[in-house]
């Protein structure tokens, strides 16, 4: 209803004729609705430009959110940044060389189908290098494939596991040549032969353990012995492994809550080399959102059994920090930034490469420009008999003072995995696998004679020490 007041401001009073009279005086850009007419072009045309890729600027953006490179880049400039990321990764800390054999850790999760597939494409690469070669000169390595069925471990149904096998199976067969071994290990495999006897002594193994993080830690030290001799007995020299920048950063945290802050920087480097196969992770640059997009685009298949979560630490960290990475799309990558930090030890490298190893001559400029410190021999550290983590000052001198297996663990296995009953001890010594074994009996024997023989003219003789 109108006020008919001609002090009302509100233009109420005005009728249908005048406010049509209005209209037709004002100028387009006052009239209301046809505003926008104008700086609509104007506002869509820096829309288009501000949803072109940031580095092509010729393709759309994958996402409009500005988050994170999906946000930034086109579909082909991301996965382009992404395989730069890798092969940047490879090259400039030698984890591949042309005379390598290389074994894939195969989950079948993200992470490491993106890892199969760049590795696969490093390969090819240079298998057609070798072949415009007119001496053949050029050497191409190799590629297996290695899955851990954890069957034994999990209470997982047959026929998951069954449909698991059969899509890594098809996986590794649609990759184009040259042709990858695919080895499907039990993890029980890591005792021996007979799979009845080690699956019985895995089984009372993991009831020993009490604490629910301690028995998924202790699988995963298993599963990676059980990579090691598959690569051991298969002649692989490299094991490559698909953690990412998120797993690293889940990592960083538990690792300092369970008290293994001593041996931290042996898990976030490039290199791992105090294994008898040294570990490479290629994408320790890459988030794990980033990996999920590129299979998404590139049409991998991935495949995943369904673990149970449990209330463990492992699972509280992993919750926490995904909390964390939506507050703050960059919070991963800082943690990880800031671990990275750490001083490393010294077999965070690549062991030294001499002539014998027909090494490329480009390979070895490589290194030098980038000012590798390779070490001739092993580290002088020693090491947890179950996790493998190096020891601590504290740990040393308890592993001197003890006999038992409690002095040759940390002391997050011996809070987390080993039984509090000292009179368990040797019991759960019989059940550890052979390789574990072998460092609870012998501890640091190998270590201490290499460094021995580091320091040996410096050390005096029997007849001098006589005299």
């Amino acid at each position: 209803m109108a006020c008919n007041s001609s002090a009302c401001q509100s233009n109420c009073y005005r009728n249908q004729h005048d406010e049509h009279t209005i209209e037709q005086d004002s100028p387009p850009s006052s009239r209301p609705g046809t505003a926008a007419v104008g700086e609509s072009r104007i506002t869509n045309d820096d829309n288009s430009n501000t949803n072109l890729c940031f580095k092509c600027k010729s393709k759309e953006r994958m996402s409009t959110s500005g988050v994170g490179d999906d946000g930034r880049l086109c579909s082909d400039c991301f996965r382009s940044n992404l395989f730069a990321k890798f092969r940047q990764a490879v090259t400039s800390n030698a984890m591949i060389s042309p005379s390598d054999k290389v074994l894939v850790a195969f989950s079948g999760g993200p992470c490491s189908r993106v890892a199969l597939q760049f590795v696969h494409e490093i390969q090819v690469k240079a298998h057609k290098n070798f072949e415009a070669s007119r001496d053949r000169s050029l050497q191409v390595f190799g590629v297996g494939v290695a899955y851990i069925n954890e069957t034994a471990a999990y209470s997982i149904p047959s026929d998951e596991i069954d449909k698991t096998i059969q899509t890594i199976q098809s996986v590794v067969s649609s990759l184009s040549q040259p042709r990858k071994d695919l080895h499907i290990v039990p993890i029980e495999n890591v005792y021996s032969s007979n799979l009845s006897d080690g699956r019985e002594k895995l089984k009372k193994l993991l009831d020993a353990v009490d604490d629910v993080t301690g028995k998924e830690d202790l699988i995963s030290y298993l599963r990676m012995l059980s990579l090691q001799k598959i690569a051991a007995e298969n002649g692989y020299n490299r094991l490559l492994v698909g953690t990412c920048t998120s797993r690293i950063a889940c990592h960083v945290i538990s690792s300092t809550v369970k008290g293994q802050g001593y041996s931290l920087p042996a898990d976030v480097q490039y290199i791992d080399a105090r294994w008898e196969v040294p570990v490479v992770l290629p994408l320790l640059d890459c988030l794990a959102q980033e990996l999920n997009m590129l299979c998404c685009i590139d049409g991998l298949k991935t495949v995943e059994l369904t673990k149970k979560s449990s209330s463990g630490i492992n699972d509280l960290v992993s919750s926490f920090v995904a909390l964390l990475q939506v507050e703050n799309p960059s919070r991963e990558s800082t943690i990880v930034r800031t671990a990275g930090k750490l001083t490393p030890f010294n077999f965070s490298r690549i062991p030294d490469l001499n002539e014998s190893n027909n090494v490329p001559l480009a390979t070895k400029r490589r290194q030098k420009r980038n000012n590798f410190k390779h070490v001739n021999s092993l580290s002088s550290e020693s090491f947890c008999a179950v996790c493998n983590g190096p020891l601590n000052t504290s740990d040393v001198q308890t592993r001197h003072a003890s006999s038992s297996i409690l002095g040759a663990c940390c002391s997050s296995c011996q809070f987390q995995i080993l039984p509090k009953d000292s009179l368990s001890h040797e019991l759960f010594l019989s059940l550890l696998p052979p390789s574990m074994v072998a460092r609870a009996t012998h501890g640091s024997l190998g270590n201490s004679n290499s460094l021995r023989n580091k320091i040996q003219e410096f050390l005096l003789s029997d007849d001098d020490a006589e005299s």
